[in-house]
């Protein structure tokens, strides 16, 4: 169950934007939600004859307390507890800490407004997704990315309606399955999906690939099966061809809201989801992306 949520923020345009989408989890259990801005040592560090600049640095605090504090309100209204924390540092290992300290059973980061650049998640957030020991959210809610030619806009909100759980297994994958069970009480329909790696089948004898789909088949409904016994409505798919692929042309296809799925972390393996098919989901994709080690 998801009941506390680290959201680091630079205050950028469409970052309350994000947060709001988290709201809905409120009626799946969630508690608290802990706001963390970390002052960059750039802006506050040594200078030369100057020493360090005590003065900006509390002034930097104070403009990011009154944005928080009216955040707070916009949680309080809602029945959800939240605290502010403020670091001095680097981004990426303050808030790696933040999460460890605060006990954080999900992580919520990345870009909150629309971009036309070709990744949809910058360094920070994939060094944040690879080295997190706790499940990370990257957030995408304002979009703009091309399909085929056309060029698209889109508003990643009510994330949770729809997602698409990409299943290969794993414990890892299985571990991403009992955070979609976490959400079932605001999920509308989840997407369960498996990719077949038709290569591989065809390196061994002829019935092999006839078998794996027939088992992989079973797996999903029985997965589905599970899901909907926890009250959660359910479809499955089977792909075949570049996983990466695959997965955002059913995301598509399927009009998921969400895609969540097991990434193997640093210096792990699994046999078919691994990091880097996650890091390519959360840099291709324009849909918000759930990581879970």
């Amino acid at each position: 169950m998801i009941e506390k949520i680290l959201f680091p923020t630079k205050f950028r345009e469409l970052s309350f934007n994000s947060l709001a989408q988290l709201f809905s989890l409120k009626e799946a259990g969630l508690k608290e939600i802990v706001l963390c801005h970390v002052i960059s040592r750039d802006d506050v560090g040594f200078v030369p004859f100057g020493g360090y600049l005590k003065e900006e640095e509390n002034r930097l605090r104070e403009e990011a307390m009154i944005r928080f504090e009216d955040w707070q309100k916009s949680l309080e209204e809602r029945g959800i507890g939240s605290r502010v924390l403020i670091k001095v540092g680097e981004p990426v290992p303050q808030i790696l800490h933040a999460a460890e300290d605060e006990k954080a059973d999900l992580v919520v980061v990345g870009k909150k407004k629309k971009t036309v650049e070709l990744s949809f998640a910058g360094s920070n957030t994939i060094e944040i997704v690879t080295r997190s020991k706790v499940p990370v959210l990257v957030s995408k809610y304002h979009v703009s990315y091309d399909v085929e030619g056309e060029h698209l806009e889109k508003i990643n909100d009510h994330i949770f309606e729809r997602p698409m759980l990409i299943c290969d297994w794993s414990e890892p994958s299985m571990r991403a399955l009992d955070t979609l069970k976490s959400f079932q009480s605001v999920i509308e329909e989840a997407i369960v999906f498996h990719d077949i790696n038709v290569e591989e089948a065809h390196k061994k004898h002829a019935g092999t690939l006839d078998e794996i789909k027939k088992v992989s088949i079973e797996k999903l409904d029985l997965l589905c099966e599970e899901l909907q016994q926890e009250g959660a409505s359910c479809e499955t798919h089977l792909g075949a061809g570049k996983i990466s692929s695959e997965i955002l042309r059913i995301s598509r296809d399927r009009h998921a809201t969400m895609i969540i799925m097991g990434t193997s972390g640093k210096g792990r393996l699994s046999e078919f989801i691994h990091g880097s098919v996650s890091h390519n989901i959360v840099r291709e994709s324009e849909l918000p992306t759930l990581l879970v080690t």
